[in-house]
């Protein structure tokens, strides 16, 4: 695919996606109303998204390479724009998922990312980038969406996540958006590929205090370590390094409740959030 950057010697995959939609829809002869009526799409949503504004949703994607019969080409813009869009430290994950043949990681406070439903995703950026518009929410909202299909796939990794107990007690959203999420949790454990452990707060201290860790199994046996904090995150490819993390990873592993006392502990708190929401 050639993206033609003409108009701009510093295209981006959001500006070329407008771009080709504009010229696709002069080269029909059709105003922006006129291809809105025939995508079932708001034609000032149309007018941002080819002025570099505003993605596109999947589905709109879709309904223009349907339109335009152009063979995936905007689903594909879509989603190199939504990888454009992560942070430089986030990439590398990103790109790790994707190879990786095990996933294992340890989340200190929060549902861990790829177990995240979309509410509590948006609640989540919504809290910590304040003063972020809308649509850049509703962008990183997607991309994190897409970015659980890598458990999806005909060859997905296994993926093995412990949480910090404070995860479950502190609420992100409202009490309907936390019985969702814990739901979805407890569905995704359905799969012989899923695993999530809880570290109940009865343990006390332990060495994973304070931060996340995302240890990515490559089918040739390497492994890559990735250490989050308050926005930013370091790749580890040091031996040594790796050790030390790993046997963090094992320490909190070892702390943490088997799975089945692990789903009573969620469903208790489950329990506690839909009395919330019913009261």
């Amino acid at each position: 695919m050639e993206l033609n950057n003409e108009d701009d010697d510093r295209a981006t995959p959001r500006t070329v996606l407008g771009r080709r939609l504009r010229r696709l829809r002069e080269a029909a002869g059709l105003s922006q109303r006129a291809l809105a009526d025939k995508v079932g799409y708001p034609h000032t949503y149309l007018s941002r998204v080819e002025r570099g504004e505003q993605l596109p949703s999947e589905a709109l994607a879709e309904a223009l390479d349907a339109h335009f019969a152009t063979d995936g080409l905007f689903v594909e813009l879509l989603s190199m724009a939504q990888d454009a869009s992560i942070p430089d430290y986030g990439k590398i994950v990103v790109d790790r998922e994707n190879k990786a043949a095990r996933i294992q990681v340890f989340g200190s406070s929060l549902v861990p990312g790829l177990l995240q439903t979309k509410d509590y995703a948006r609640a989540l950026f919504c809290e910590s980038l304040p003063g972020e518009s809308e649509e850049r929410i509703n962008e990183r909202v997607a991309t994190r969406m897409r970015r659980r299909r890598v458990l999806e796939k005909e060859q997905a990794p296994y993926y093995w996540a412990i949480m910090d107990e404070a995860a479950l007690k502190r609420p992100v959203g409202d009490s309907a958006i936390m019985s969702d999420q814990l739901r979805y949790v407890c569905r995704a454990v359905e799969s012989p590929r899923v695993s999530v452990q809880v570290l109940p707060f009865a343990q006390g201290a332990h060495p994973m205090m304070g931060g996340s860790l995302s240890l990515h199994t490559l089918r040739n046996g390497t492994t890559l370590a990735y250490v989050e904090s308050f926005a930013s995150g370091e790749p580890i490819e040091s031996p040594e390094r790796i050790l030390e993390l790993t046997q963090r990873f094992d320490v909190a592993r070892s702390k943490a409740l088997p799975e089945m006392e692990t789903l009573d502990l969620i469903r208790g708190y489950l329990r506690e959030y839909e009395d919330e929401d019913d009261s």
